[in-house]
Protein backbone atom coordinates (compact mmCIF):
# COMPACT_ATOMS: atom_id res chain seq x y z
CA UNK A 1 0.00 0.00 0.00
CA UNK A 2 3.01 2.42 1.06
CA UNK A 3 4.34 1.95 -2.88
CA UNK A 4 0.34 2.72 -4.45
CA UNK A 5 0.07 5.76 -1.83
CA UNK A 6 1.94 8.81 -4.55
CA UNK A 7 -0.03 7.24 -7.48
CA UNK A 8 -3.26 7.37 -5.75
CA UNK A 9 -2.64 10.96 -3.47
CA UNK A 10 -1.20 12.04 -7.53
CA UNK A 11 -4.83 11.01 -8.57
CA UNK A 12 -6.36 13.04 -6.00
CA UNK A 13 -3.78 16.39 -6.42
CA UNK A 14 -4.88 16.85 -10.01
CA UNK A 15 -7.97 18.01 -9.67
CA UNK A 16 -6.82 20.64 -6.77
CA UNK A 17 -3.62 21.68 -7.82
CA UNK A 18 -3.61 24.66 -10.60
CA UNK A 19 -1.55 27.42 -11.50
CA UNK A 20 -0.38 30.49 -9.58
CA UNK A 21 -3.37 32.99 -10.04
CA UNK A 22 -5.22 30.55 -7.74
CA UNK A 23 -6.86 31.87 -4.09
CA UNK A 24 -3.55 31.15 -1.56
CA UNK A 25 -4.13 27.63 0.16
CA UNK A 26 -5.14 28.44 3.85
CA UNK A 27 -1.97 27.74 6.33
CA UNK A 28 -2.16 24.50 8.03
CA UNK A 29 -2.49 24.08 11.63
CA UNK A 30 0.92 24.01 13.09
CA UNK A 31 1.54 20.11 13.20
CA UNK A 32 3.18 19.05 17.10
CA UNK A 33 6.94 18.17 16.73
CA UNK A 34 8.25 15.08 16.40
CA UNK A 35 10.84 15.19 18.58
CA UNK A 36 9.91 15.99 22.14
CA UNK A 37 11.48 19.20 23.46
CA UNK A 38 13.64 19.85 26.65
CA UNK A 39 16.70 18.29 26.31
CA UNK A 40 19.16 20.19 27.87
CA UNK A 41 21.05 23.55 26.56
CA UNK A 42 24.20 22.72 24.44
CA UNK A 43 27.31 24.10 25.82
CA UNK A 44 30.12 22.03 23.74
CA UNK A 45 32.33 23.62 21.32
CA UNK A 46 30.68 25.59 18.23
CA UNK A 47 30.01 23.89 15.03
CA UNK A 48 30.58 26.73 12.87
CA UNK A 49 33.07 30.01 13.08
CA UNK A 50 32.17 33.08 11.53
CA UNK A 51 35.59 33.61 9.87
CA UNK A 52 34.09 36.59 7.58
CA UNK A 53 36.17 39.26 8.87
CA UNK A 54 39.44 37.33 8.34
CA UNK A 55 38.63 36.61 5.37
CA UNK A 56 38.98 39.42 3.47
CA UNK A 57 35.16 38.67 1.88
CA UNK A 58 33.31 42.42 1.83
CA UNK A 59 29.95 42.06 0.20
CA UNK A 60 26.52 43.15 0.34
CA UNK A 61 23.68 41.96 -1.45
CA UNK A 62 21.18 44.85 -1.97
CA UNK A 63 17.45 44.85 -2.98
CA UNK A 64 16.55 48.48 -3.53
CA UNK A 65 14.05 48.19 -0.91
CA UNK A 66 14.96 51.95 0.25
CA UNK A 67 13.41 53.56 -2.79
CA UNK A 68 9.97 52.20 -0.95
CA UNK A 69 8.57 50.36 -4.26
CA UNK A 70 7.26 47.98 -2.76
CA UNK A 71 7.71 45.54 -5.52
CA UNK A 72 7.87 41.97 -5.58
CA UNK A 73 11.40 42.39 -7.00
CA UNK A 74 12.74 42.71 -3.70
CA UNK A 75 11.90 39.78 -2.19
CA UNK A 76 13.88 37.40 -4.14
CA UNK A 77 17.69 38.60 -3.00
CA UNK A 78 20.46 37.41 -4.49
CA UNK A 79 23.09 33.95 -4.37
CA UNK A 80 26.93 33.28 -4.34
CA UNK A 81 29.11 30.50 -5.76
CA UNK A 82 32.13 28.34 -4.81
CA UNK A 83 34.35 27.53 -7.29
CA UNK A 84 38.03 27.22 -8.56
CA UNK A 85 38.15 29.57 -11.28
CA UNK A 86 41.95 29.59 -11.85
CA UNK A 87 42.64 26.07 -11.13
CA UNK A 88 45.15 26.27 -8.14
CA UNK A 89 42.66 23.80 -5.89
CA UNK A 90 41.67 26.52 -3.68
CA UNK A 91 37.66 27.29 -4.10
CA UNK A 92 36.60 31.18 -4.90
CA UNK A 93 33.91 32.83 -4.21
CA UNK A 94 31.78 34.81 -5.75
CA UNK A 95 28.67 37.00 -4.92
CA UNK A 96 25.82 38.61 -6.73
CA UNK A 97 25.47 42.32 -5.66
CA UNK A 98 21.57 42.64 -6.41
CA UNK A 99 19.88 46.09 -7.45
CA UNK A 100 18.49 49.09 -6.80
CA UNK A 101 15.88 51.69 -8.46
CA UNK A 102 17.02 54.92 -9.70
CA UNK A 103 15.43 57.53 -11.60
CA UNK A 104 13.53 60.51 -11.13
CA UNK A 105 10.51 57.78 -10.01
CA UNK A 106 12.70 55.48 -8.92
CA UNK A 107 11.31 53.23 -12.08
CA UNK A 108 15.04 52.28 -13.18
CA UNK A 109 15.94 49.52 -12.52
CA UNK A 110 19.83 49.16 -12.54
CA UNK A 111 22.79 46.44 -10.56
CA UNK A 112 25.07 46.88 -7.60
CA UNK A 113 28.31 44.79 -8.54
CA UNK A 114 28.93 41.18 -8.18
CA UNK A 115 32.35 40.91 -6.34
CA UNK A 116 34.54 38.09 -6.93
CA UNK A 117 36.91 36.90 -4.11
CA UNK A 118 39.83 35.01 -4.93
CA UNK A 119 41.19 32.33 -2.05
CA UNK A 120 44.68 32.60 -2.01
CA UNK A 121 44.84 29.80 1.19
CA UNK A 122 44.83 29.84 5.12
CA UNK A 123 40.76 31.72 5.03
CA UNK A 124 42.07 34.40 2.87
CA UNK A 125 40.83 35.79 -0.22
CA UNK A 126 41.70 39.36 -2.16
CA UNK A 127 39.21 41.04 -3.96
CA UNK A 128 39.93 40.37 -7.41
CA UNK A 129 36.78 41.55 -9.23
CA UNK A 130 38.53 44.25 -11.42
CA UNK A 131 41.50 42.12 -11.97
CA UNK A 132 38.90 39.06 -13.49
CA UNK A 133 37.41 41.57 -15.91
CA UNK A 134 34.34 41.72 -13.57
CA UNK A 135 34.40 45.72 -12.96
CA UNK A 136 31.54 46.55 -15.34
CA UNK A 137 28.44 48.21 -15.33
CA UNK A 138 25.55 45.36 -13.83
CA UNK A 139 22.02 44.86 -14.09
CA UNK A 140 19.32 43.90 -11.29
CA UNK A 141 21.16 40.38 -10.77
CA UNK A 142 19.40 37.46 -8.49
CA UNK A 143 21.69 34.10 -9.09
CA UNK A 144 24.64 32.22 -10.33
CA UNK A 145 25.29 28.41 -12.04
CA UNK A 146 28.84 27.29 -12.92
CA UNK A 147 30.08 25.01 -15.57
CA UNK A 148 32.58 24.50 -17.79
CA UNK A 149 30.31 24.91 -20.71
CA UNK A 150 32.51 25.03 -23.50
CA UNK A 151 35.16 21.98 -21.83
CA UNK A 152 38.35 23.99 -21.86
CA UNK A 153 38.64 22.53 -18.08
CA UNK A 154 37.73 26.04 -16.63
CA UNK A 155 34.68 26.66 -15.00
CA UNK A 156 32.48 29.39 -16.33
CA UNK A 157 29.48 30.72 -14.80
CA UNK A 158 26.22 32.44 -15.72
CA UNK A 159 24.39 34.85 -13.91
CA UNK A 160 20.31 35.57 -14.08
CA UNK A 161 18.05 38.73 -13.24
CA UNK A 162 15.62 40.68 -14.11
CA UNK A 163 15.16 41.42 -17.70
CA UNK A 164 18.53 39.67 -18.63
CA UNK A 165 21.18 36.95 -18.14
CA UNK A 166 24.65 36.82 -19.32
CA UNK A 167 27.60 33.85 -19.67
CA UNK A 168 30.86 34.78 -18.78
CA UNK A 169 33.75 32.96 -20.42
CA UNK A 170 37.20 32.21 -18.49
CA UNK A 171 39.97 32.81 -20.45
CA UNK A 172 43.64 33.03 -19.59
CA UNK A 173 44.68 37.22 -19.08
CA UNK A 174 47.88 38.79 -19.79
CA UNK A 175 49.56 38.24 -16.66
CA UNK A 176 49.09 34.44 -16.70
CA UNK A 177 45.92 34.49 -14.61
CA UNK A 178 42.22 34.42 -15.42
CA UNK A 179 39.12 36.68 -16.49
CA UNK A 180 35.77 36.13 -17.83
CA UNK A 181 34.75 37.69 -20.64
CA UNK A 182 31.01 38.10 -21.23
CA UNK A 183 29.87 36.20 -24.55
CA UNK A 184 26.21 35.83 -24.15
CA UNK A 185 25.44 38.42 -27.23
CA UNK A 186 28.15 36.12 -29.32
CA UNK A 187 26.85 32.88 -28.66
CA UNK A 188 23.11 34.07 -28.90
CA UNK A 189 22.34 33.28 -25.45
CA UNK A 190 19.49 35.77 -24.81
CA UNK A 191 17.06 35.92 -21.65
CA UNK A 192 14.98 39.04 -21.45
CA UNK A 193 12.86 37.57 -18.99
CA UNK A 194 12.81 37.53 -15.20
CA UNK A 195 15.03 34.44 -14.39
CA UNK A 196 16.33 33.72 -10.99
CA UNK A 197 17.86 30.31 -9.90
CA UNK A 198 19.54 28.07 -12.87
CA UNK A 199 21.18 25.39 -13.52
CA UNK A 200 23.71 23.34 -15.58
CA UNK A 201 23.68 19.43 -16.81
CA UNK A 202 23.70 17.41 -19.93
CA UNK A 203 20.19 16.98 -20.77
CA UNK A 204 21.05 15.60 -24.65
CA UNK A 205 24.13 13.52 -23.88
CA UNK A 206 26.30 15.39 -26.33
CA UNK A 207 28.89 16.04 -23.23
CA UNK A 208 28.25 19.34 -23.49
CA UNK A 209 26.18 21.13 -20.80
CA UNK A 210 22.72 22.58 -21.18
CA UNK A 211 21.57 25.44 -19.23
CA UNK A 212 18.07 25.14 -17.04
CA UNK A 213 16.82 28.55 -16.25
CA UNK A 214 13.85 29.50 -13.89
CA UNK A 215 11.35 32.33 -14.63
CA UNK A 216 9.36 33.96 -11.90
CA UNK A 217 5.79 35.47 -12.68
CA UNK A 218 4.61 38.59 -15.12
CA UNK A 219 5.87 41.62 -12.79
CA UNK A 220 6.54 45.21 -14.35
CA UNK A 221 6.67 48.58 -13.36
CA UNK A 222 3.12 48.68 -15.61
CA UNK A 223 1.57 45.52 -13.20
CA UNK A 224 2.69 46.94 -10.02
CA UNK A 225 -0.73 46.93 -7.80
CA UNK A 226 -0.88 48.14 -4.48
CA UNK A 227 -0.74 45.01 -1.85
CA UNK A 228 -2.31 45.87 1.81
CA UNK A 229 0.29 45.15 4.69
CA UNK A 230 -0.96 42.29 6.73
CA UNK A 231 -0.71 43.99 10.21
CA UNK A 232 -3.10 46.51 11.56
CA UNK A 233 -1.66 50.26 10.29
CA UNK A 234 0.47 48.96 7.30
CA UNK A 235 -0.69 50.37 4.57
CA UNK A 236 1.63 48.74 2.13
CA UNK A 237 3.72 45.75 1.40
CA UNK A 238 5.29 43.51 -0.80
CA UNK A 239 2.41 41.72 -2.91
CA UNK A 240 2.22 37.44 -2.89
CA UNK A 241 3.14 35.95 -5.85
CA UNK A 242 -0.69 35.03 -6.42
CA UNK A 243 -1.23 38.68 -7.64
CA UNK A 244 0.98 37.24 -11.26
CA UNK A 245 1.04 35.32 -13.40
CA UNK A 246 3.75 32.09 -14.04
CA UNK A 247 6.47 32.53 -16.79
CA UNK A 248 7.38 29.95 -19.06
CA UNK A 249 10.83 28.76 -17.92
CA UNK A 250 13.83 28.36 -20.69
CA UNK A 251 16.40 25.09 -21.39
CA UNK A 252 19.30 26.90 -23.35
CA UNK A 253 20.29 23.94 -25.53
CA UNK A 254 24.31 23.76 -25.82
CA UNK A 255 25.62 23.59 -29.51
CA UNK A 256 29.12 22.23 -28.42
CA UNK A 257 30.27 25.35 -26.67
CA UNK A 258 30.03 27.45 -29.94
CA UNK A 259 26.18 28.57 -29.37
CA UNK A 260 23.24 28.31 -27.29
CA UNK A 261 19.40 27.81 -28.62
CA UNK A 262 16.51 28.15 -26.70
CA UNK A 263 14.56 24.62 -27.14
CA UNK A 264 11.71 25.14 -24.45
CA UNK A 265 9.16 24.90 -26.39
CA UNK A 266 10.71 21.01 -28.08
CA UNK A 267 10.55 20.29 -24.23
CA UNK A 268 6.80 21.27 -24.12
CA UNK A 269 7.43 23.90 -21.44
CA UNK A 270 4.41 25.59 -19.85
CA UNK A 271 3.86 28.79 -17.99
CA UNK A 272 2.92 26.66 -15.07
CA UNK A 273 5.15 27.61 -12.19
CA UNK A 274 6.72 30.22 -10.55
CA UNK A 275 10.09 29.60 -10.40
CA UNK A 276 12.43 29.79 -7.25
CA UNK A 277 14.76 27.31 -6.86
CA UNK A 278 16.53 24.16 -9.18
CA UNK A 279 18.19 21.06 -8.98
CA UNK A 280 19.67 18.81 -11.99
CA UNK A 281 20.65 15.22 -10.74
CA UNK A 282 20.04 11.34 -11.83
CA UNK A 283 16.64 10.95 -9.28
CA UNK A 284 15.46 7.48 -11.15
CA UNK A 285 18.90 5.85 -11.22
CA UNK A 286 18.64 5.69 -15.27
CA UNK A 287 22.25 7.41 -15.86
CA UNK A 288 20.70 10.73 -17.50
CA UNK A 289 20.13 14.28 -15.31
CA UNK A 290 16.49 14.99 -14.21
CA UNK A 291 15.35 18.79 -13.20
CA UNK A 292 13.66 19.42 -10.40
CA UNK A 293 12.10 22.99 -9.77
CA UNK A 294 11.01 24.61 -6.85
CA UNK A 295 7.86 27.14 -7.57
CA UNK A 296 6.79 29.79 -5.61
CA UNK A 297 2.69 29.16 -4.94
CA UNK A 298 2.32 27.16 -7.81
CA UNK A 299 3.08 23.11 -8.20
CA UNK A 300 6.88 22.01 -7.76
CA UNK A 301 8.09 20.33 -11.27
CA UNK A 302 9.76 17.15 -11.64
CA UNK A 303 11.22 16.57 -15.41
CA UNK A 304 12.58 13.33 -16.27
CA UNK A 305 15.21 12.62 -18.55
CA UNK A 306 14.03 9.88 -21.81
CA UNK A 307 16.94 10.12 -23.29
CA UNK A 308 17.39 14.07 -23.74
CA UNK A 309 13.55 14.93 -23.86
CA UNK A 310 12.39 16.12 -20.53
CA UNK A 311 9.21 14.77 -18.84
CA UNK A 312 7.31 16.84 -16.47
CA UNK A 313 6.08 14.00 -13.82
CA UNK A 314 5.75 16.01 -10.62
CA UNK A 315 2.27 15.47 -9.54
CA UNK A 316 2.08 11.59 -10.90
CA UNK A 317 5.91 11.21 -9.24
CA UNK A 318 4.67 12.42 -5.74
CA UNK A 319 6.95 15.42 -5.93
CA UNK A 320 4.95 18.51 -6.60
CA UNK A 321 2.78 19.06 -3.69
CA UNK A 322 2.56 18.62 -0.21
CA UNK A 323 1.14 15.75 1.75
CA UNK A 324 -2.37 17.71 1.65
CA UNK A 325 -2.38 18.47 -1.83
CA UNK A 326 -1.35 21.93 -1.24
CA UNK A 327 1.26 23.44 -3.91
CA UNK A 328 3.83 25.51 -1.39
CA UNK A 329 5.83 28.64 -1.64
CA UNK A 330 9.13 26.61 -2.61
CA UNK A 331 12.46 28.32 -2.93
CA UNK A 332 15.44 26.56 -1.93
CA UNK A 333 16.08 22.80 -3.37
CA UNK A 334 18.53 19.68 -3.55
CA UNK A 335 19.19 15.74 -3.98
CA UNK A 336 20.84 13.59 -1.56
CA UNK A 337 20.54 9.72 -0.19
CA UNK A 338 19.69 10.52 3.39
CA UNK A 339 19.03 7.62 4.81
CA UNK A 340 21.48 4.96 3.53
CA UNK A 341 18.93 3.62 0.80
CA UNK A 342 21.03 4.38 -2.53
CA UNK A 343 18.00 6.19 -3.89
CA UNK A 344 17.87 10.36 -4.39
CA UNK A 345 15.20 12.06 -1.64
CA UNK A 346 14.28 15.69 -2.83
CA UNK A 347 14.37 18.13 -0.31
CA UNK A 348 12.90 21.81 -0.49
CA UNK A 349 12.48 24.74 1.83
CA UNK A 350 9.04 26.43 1.69
CA UNK A 351 6.73 29.71 2.91
CA UNK A 352 5.91 30.05 6.49
CA UNK A 353 2.91 28.18 7.44
CA UNK A 354 3.87 25.02 5.16
CA UNK A 355 5.71 21.92 5.51
CA UNK A 356 9.20 22.04 4.07
CA UNK A 357 9.29 19.05 1.69
CA UNK A 358 11.40 15.79 2.21
CA UNK A 359 10.05 13.72 -0.56
CA UNK A 360 11.32 10.23 0.08
CA UNK A 361 12.40 8.13 -2.83
CA UNK A 362 10.46 4.41 -3.33
CA UNK A 363 11.97 3.94 -6.76
CA UNK A 364 9.98 3.32 -9.64
CA UNK A 365 9.94 7.24 -10.04
CA UNK A 366 7.61 7.77 -6.92
CA UNK A 367 8.39 9.61 -4.27
CA UNK A 368 6.73 9.85 -0.91
CA UNK A 369 6.31 12.82 1.30
CA UNK A 370 7.86 12.13 4.69
CA UNK A 371 8.33 15.48 6.78
CA UNK A 372 6.02 14.94 9.36
CA UNK A 373 7.74 11.07 9.78
CA UNK A 374 11.30 12.42 9.31
CA UNK A 375 10.82 15.30 12.58
CA UNK A 376 11.23 17.98 10.57
CA UNK A 377 6.96 18.92 10.33
CA UNK A 378 7.34 22.35 12.80
CA UNK A 379 10.46 23.73 11.06
CA UNK A 380 8.24 25.46 8.46
CA UNK A 381 6.17 26.71 10.57
CA UNK A 382 7.30 29.86 11.78
CA UNK A 383 10.05 30.43 9.23
CA UNK A 384 10.09 30.87 5.57
CA UNK A 385 13.13 29.15 4.09
CA UNK A 386 15.50 29.80 1.39
CA UNK A 387 18.85 28.27 0.62
CA UNK A 388 19.89 24.96 1.55
CA UNK A 389 21.69 21.86 1.42
CA UNK A 390 22.59 18.45 2.50
CA UNK A 391 25.63 18.75 4.45
CA UNK A 392 26.88 16.03 6.26
CA UNK A 393 27.75 18.28 8.99
CA UNK A 394 29.77 16.35 11.54
CA UNK A 395 31.28 13.76 9.07
CA UNK A 396 29.75 10.56 10.30
CA UNK A 397 28.31 9.47 6.92
CA UNK A 398 25.15 10.62 7.10
CA UNK A 399 23.27 13.42 5.70
CA UNK A 400 22.15 16.08 7.71
CA UNK A 401 20.55 19.87 6.59
CA UNK A 402 21.26 23.45 5.99
CA UNK A 403 18.41 26.10 5.61
CA UNK A 404 18.52 29.80 5.96
CA UNK A 405 15.78 32.10 6.49
CA UNK A 406 14.12 35.43 6.29
CA UNK A 407 10.81 36.66 5.27
CA UNK A 408 9.45 38.29 2.27
CA UNK A 409 7.64 40.75 3.55
CA UNK A 410 8.57 43.98 5.80
CA UNK A 411 5.75 44.09 8.69
CA UNK A 412 4.50 39.92 8.49
CA UNK A 413 1.63 38.88 10.04
CA UNK A 414 3.15 35.93 12.02
CA UNK A 415 7.01 35.25 12.58
CA UNK A 416 9.76 38.24 12.03
CA UNK A 417 11.41 39.54 9.04
CA UNK A 418 14.38 38.81 10.59
CA UNK A 419 14.84 34.54 11.15
CA UNK A 420 17.62 32.07 12.26
CA UNK A 421 19.42 29.94 10.25
CA UNK A 422 18.76 25.91 11.26
CA UNK A 423 20.70 23.05 11.34
CA UNK A 424 19.45 19.80 11.54
CA UNK A 425 21.14 16.37 12.33
CA UNK A 426 20.51 12.94 10.96
CA UNK A 427 19.96 10.76 13.78
CA UNK A 428 18.42 6.83 13.90
CA UNK A 429 14.93 7.14 14.87
CA UNK A 430 12.04 3.90 15.91
CA UNK A 431 11.32 3.43 12.20
CA UNK A 432 13.95 5.43 10.02
CA UNK A 433 16.03 8.31 10.14
CA UNK A 434 15.08 11.58 12.23
CA UNK A 435 16.46 15.01 11.72
CA UNK A 436 16.61 16.55 15.19
CA UNK A 437 17.20 20.92 15.25
CA UNK A 438 20.39 21.40 16.42
CA UNK A 439 20.74 25.05 15.87
CA UNK A 440 21.95 25.53 19.25
CA UNK A 441 25.22 23.91 18.06
CA UNK A 442 26.00 26.09 14.87
CA UNK A 443 27.43 29.35 16.84
CA UNK A 444 26.59 32.69 17.50
CA UNK A 445 25.27 32.95 13.34
CA UNK A 446 23.21 30.29 14.26
CA UNK A 447 21.59 32.04 16.92
CA UNK A 448 21.58 36.04 15.14
CA UNK A 449 18.32 36.64 13.24
CA UNK A 450 18.43 37.93 9.31
CA UNK A 451 17.09 38.20 6.28
CA UNK A 452 19.15 35.10 4.74
CA UNK A 453 18.62 34.16 1.05
CA UNK A 454 21.41 32.13 -0.80
CA UNK A 455 23.75 29.56 0.86
CA UNK A 456 26.88 28.24 -1.17
CA UNK A 457 28.75 24.98 0.45
CA UNK A 458 32.15 24.38 -0.27
CA UNK A 459 35.29 23.18 1.35
CA UNK A 460 37.35 26.68 1.73
CA UNK A 461 39.93 25.26 2.86
CA UNK A 462 40.12 21.67 2.00
CA UNK A 463 40.41 20.07 5.57
CA UNK A 464 37.33 17.83 4.52
CA UNK A 465 34.77 19.21 5.76
CA UNK A 466 32.18 21.66 3.94
CA UNK A 467 32.09 25.23 4.92
CA UNK A 468 29.42 27.62 4.32
CA UNK A 469 28.88 31.08 2.46
CA UNK A 470 25.43 33.03 3.39
CA UNK A 471 24.22 35.90 1.39
CA UNK A 472 21.27 38.22 3.64
CA UNK A 473 19.01 40.52 2.12
CA UNK A 474 20.82 44.19 2.37
CA UNK A 475 23.43 42.63 5.15
CA UNK A 476 27.12 41.10 4.42
CA UNK A 477 27.73 37.72 3.19
CA UNK A 478 28.77 35.60 6.32
CA UNK A 479 31.82 33.15 5.48
CA UNK A 480 31.18 29.64 8.54
CA UNK A 481 33.98 27.94 8.75
CA UNK A 482 33.04 24.15 9.75
CA UNK A 483 35.07 23.56 13.03
CA UNK A 484 35.15 20.12 12.71
CA UNK A 485 33.16 18.80 15.42
CA UNK A 486 33.20 14.70 15.36
CA UNK A 487 36.34 14.01 14.13
CA UNK A 488 35.27 11.32 11.89
CA UNK A 489 37.80 10.32 8.79
CA UNK A 490 36.81 11.79 5.57
CA UNK A 491 37.88 11.40 1.73
CA UNK A 492 36.63 13.19 -0.98
CA UNK A 493 36.36 12.86 -4.89
CA UNK A 494 37.10 15.58 -7.70
CA UNK A 495 35.39 14.07 -10.72
CA UNK A 496 36.80 14.56 -14.47
CA UNK A 497 34.75 13.60 -17.28
CA UNK A 498 36.24 12.09 -20.68
CA UNK A 499 37.24 15.22 -22.18
CA UNK A 500 36.11 17.60 -19.73
CA UNK A 501 32.78 16.50 -20.50
CA UNK A 502 30.27 17.48 -18.17
CA UNK A 503 29.43 14.76 -15.23
CA UNK A 504 26.03 16.13 -13.35
CA UNK A 505 23.62 13.13 -12.99
CA UNK A 506 26.46 10.71 -11.97
CA UNK A 507 26.22 8.96 -8.87
CA UNK A 508 29.05 7.78 -6.51
CA UNK A 509 29.25 5.22 -4.19
CA UNK A 510 31.39 4.31 -1.58
CA UNK A 511 31.33 1.45 0.15
CA UNK A 512 33.18 0.94 3.31
CA UNK A 513 33.42 -2.22 5.70
CA UNK A 514 30.58 -1.64 7.22
CA UNK A 515 28.42 0.65 5.52
CA UNK A 516 27.47 2.07 1.51
CA UNK A 517 26.96 5.73 1.23
CA UNK A 518 25.72 7.44 -1.79
CA UNK A 519 26.23 10.73 -3.36
CA UNK A 520 24.45 12.68 -6.32
CA UNK A 521 26.56 14.89 -8.57
CA UNK A 522 24.22 17.85 -9.15
CA UNK A 523 24.05 21.49 -11.17
CA UNK A 524 22.19 23.86 -9.47
CA UNK A 525 20.69 23.37 -6.00
CA UNK A 526 20.11 25.29 -2.78
CA UNK A 527 18.42 28.65 -3.54
CA UNK A 528 20.20 31.10 -6.18
CA UNK A 529 23.92 29.83 -5.81
CA UNK A 530 26.27 27.35 -7.06
CA UNK A 531 28.68 24.82 -4.50
CA UNK A 532 31.60 23.12 -4.41
CA UNK A 533 31.57 20.60 -7.57
CA UNK A 534 33.60 18.19 -5.36
CA UNK A 535 31.76 15.28 -3.45
CA UNK A 536 33.20 14.90 -0.23
CA UNK A 537 32.31 11.74 1.93
CA UNK A 538 32.74 11.44 6.17
CA UNK A 539 33.17 7.93 6.92
CA UNK A 540 31.72 8.01 10.29
CA UNK A 541 32.04 4.24 11.24
CA UNK A 542 32.10 2.83 7.58
CA UNK A 543 35.73 2.20 7.87
CA UNK A 544 38.11 1.75 5.47
CA UNK A 545 37.41 2.71 1.75
CA UNK A 546 37.07 -0.97 -0.06
CA UNK A 547 36.03 0.83 -3.62
CA UNK A 548 34.51 4.22 -4.83
CA UNK A 549 32.55 3.62 -8.01
CA UNK A 550 32.09 6.10 -10.08
CA UNK A 551 28.13 5.62 -12.31
CA UNK A 552 28.99 7.92 -15.18
CA UNK A 553 26.50 10.42 -16.68
CA UNK A 554 24.90 9.23 -19.97
CA UNK A 555 27.79 6.60 -19.75
CA UNK A 556 29.43 3.18 -18.01
CA UNK A 557 30.50 2.36 -14.53
CA UNK A 558 34.26 2.51 -13.17
CA UNK A 559 35.83 1.32 -9.89
CA UNK A 560 38.72 2.51 -7.73
CA UNK A 561 39.99 0.90 -5.05
CA UNK A 562 41.53 1.44 -1.34
CA UNK A 563 41.34 5.25 -1.74
CA UNK A 564 44.05 6.58 1.22
CA UNK A 565 41.46 8.81 3.41
CA UNK A 566 42.26 12.49 4.52
CA UNK A 567 42.67 13.69 0.74
CA UNK A 568 40.91 14.18 -2.17
CA UNK A 569 41.05 12.56 -5.38
CA UNK A 570 40.81 13.39 -8.75
CA UNK A 571 38.65 10.42 -10.87
CA UNK A 572 39.15 11.11 -14.62
CA UNK A 573 36.64 8.58 -16.95
CA UNK A 574 38.70 5.75 -18.54
CA UNK A 575 41.62 6.39 -16.43
CA UNK A 576 42.31 3.33 -14.38
CA UNK A 577 44.31 5.25 -11.85
CA UNK A 578 42.98 7.86 -9.16
CA UNK A 579 45.50 10.95 -8.53
CA UNK A 580 45.86 12.43 -4.82
CA UNK A 581 45.41 16.21 -4.27
CA UNK A 582 47.52 18.58 -2.90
Amino acid sequence: MTALRPLLFAAFVGFVATGCSRPAPTEPTPPAPTIAPGEPTYTGPAWFKDVTAQTGIRATCRNGEEADQFTILESLGAGAAVFDYDGDGLLDVLVVGGGYFDGPNKQELKGHPCKLYRNRGGLKFDDATAAAGLDLPWWYAHGVAVADYDRDGFPDFVVTGYGRIELFHNEPDSNGGRKFVAVGAKLGLKDDSWSTSAGWGDIDGDGYPDLYVCHYCDWTFANNPVCKGQTAGVARDVCPPQKFKPLVHALFKNEKGAAFRDVSAEHNFKPAGCGLGVVLADVNGDGRPDVYVGNDATNNFLFLNRGGKLEERGLAAGAAVDDSGRYNGSMGVDVGDYDGSGRAAIWVTNFQGELHALYHGLGNELFDHRSRAAGIAAAGMTRVGFGTRFVDLDGDGWEDLVVLNGHVLRHPSAGAQKQKPVLFLNTPGPSGRLFKDVSDRGGPHFQTPAIARGLAVGDLDNDGRPDLVCTHANGPVAVLRNEGVGGNPWVGVKLVGKGHRDVVGSTVILEGESRTLTRFVTGGGSYLSAGDPRVPFGLGTAGKVKRLTVKWSWGGAQSWENLEPGAYWELTEGQPAAKKLP
